[in-house]
């Protein structure tokens, strides 16, 4: 077998500006620029990989071919393209994030295209089915076959987003069943979401050919890496990560990190008016507030998934790799900034103070009781006050 290297990689991260200081993610910040992305996953995450939604924008493919003729990203033969700096590399898979009406609902998908080529020549067809090209995650007026056609004509993949959050998602808005709408086959991956897993997704037995990623949706530097997974894989590149996707030749998603489920904005079904956790999903009256509507009860993605699973949860196939549940340095209590900054000038980046470094070297850095904290947020030692409704879930170390 051929050797594998380990590879970190967030697929998903929004661009908010370009680099004239236009919107492209209306909702994400305005620092979230290519160069930042690459910056922050590079330096302080310690990614090796990450896939930029929002390459479709004419400014941000402005920027790319910028950094190109800078020196300081070049493309690469396996597609994708190569940023350096004076601290490293780290890999750019380009990609957009496109809406379809589907069923009684919209929903997300991810398109993923090799290099500037596939990209142009993918761009000039998108132009003609959204109203504004250079916006992020805009309605494509196509059906969902004309876009998996257009992608594979250009050599890319495609997957459905955040599959399961009670908006903007296959399952979660859309359908029952992802078959009565795609031969599954035909997709690359399905992404999880922030409030779901691989125990809960593996309760829906169509989903047992797909290989699932886990990854941030980042709308602000802050962001990337809160979910991710690490890829065994030759090179970093576009090539190895689909197959990695698909598993070929030993490629794999060797591990999905992500939050647990409860930490979720839409894990549980919640009262948007008096944010309480609501048992019953039928009915459209709050039971604690009495306020009625539409929009006041979100249901959560635990519930949809009592609904929709055909088997029982963690059902897993053998391909399945383990799912390790990631708490953000950010979720730990007392680690501010004075004290994240310790960190990463002993371990260099997240990566390393959640992975390599041990105890008693984040003893030496912050002392007994934040290293204390970070070990215990490392083996899944805490409890959790359940998300829902928009409204992140919460740990406790008492």
């Amino acid at each position: 077998m051929e050797f594998m290297k380990e590879c970190f990689a967030d697929l998903h991260i929004h661009v908010g500006r370009t680099i004239h200081n236009r919107p492209v993610k209306i909702t994400a910040s305005r620092s979230l620029t290519i160069s930042s992305i690459m910056e922050e996953a590079l330096h302080h995450k310690g990614m090796h990989m990450v896939g930029v939604i929002d390459c479709h924008s004419p400014e941000v493919q402005e920027e790319i071919d910028l950094r190109i003729k800078e020196g300081t990203v070049r493309e690469l033969p396996g597609g994708g393209y190569r940023y350096t700096s004076e601290k490293g590399e780290i890999t750019m898979i380009a990609g957009v994030e496109i809406e379809l009406r589907i069923g009684r609902g919209a929903a997300h998908f991810l398109a993923y295209l090799p290099d500037r080529t596939s990209f142009a020549s993918f761009r000039q067809w998108y132009a003609t089915k959204v109203k504004n090209v250079h916006l992020s995650t805009q309605r494509m007026y196509a059906d969902l076959a004309q876009l998996i056609e257009q992608v594979e004509i250009h050599g890319g993949i495609i997957l459905p987003a955040h599959a399961f959050t009670p908006h903007k998602s296959i399952y979660g808005a859309c359908v029952d069943e992802l078959s009565s709408v795609v031969d599954v086959s035909r997709l690359a991956a399905i992404e999880l979401g922030l409030s779901s897993d691989s125990r809960l997704a593996d309760g829906i037995g169509e989903l047992r050919s797909l290989t699932f990623v886990t990854n941030s949706d980042a709308h602000s530097t802050a962001k990337i890496a809160r979910e991710y997974q690490n890829l065994y894989i030759k090179e970093a590149n576009f090539t190895e990560l689909v197959r990695a996707l698909r598993r070929e030749g030993g490629r794999c998603v060797a591990e999905n990190y992500g939050l647990h489920p409860q930490l979720g904005k839409y894990y549980r079904t919640r009262c948007t008016n008096c944010d309480e956790l609501v048992a019953q999903t039928d009915s459209p009256r709050c039971p604690y507030c009495g306020k009625e509507g539409k929009s006041v009860i979100t249901k959560g993605v635990y519930e949809r998934f009592l609904e929709i699973s055909t088997q029982a949860p963690g059902t897993h196939p053998p391909h399945r790799p383990p799912y390790r549940y990631h708490i953000p340095l950010e979720f730990i209590p007392g680690l501010g900034p004075g004290r994240m900054k310790k960190l990463l000038a002993a371990f260099g980046t997240e990566m390393n103070i959640l992975h390599h470094a041990s105890y008693e070297q984040l003893e030496g850095a912050v002392g007994e009781e934040l290293a204390a904290r970070i070990e215990r947020s490392r083996t899944g030692d805490v409890t959790f006050l359940e998300g829902g409704a928009g409204i992140y879930g919460k740990i406790s170390m008492e």
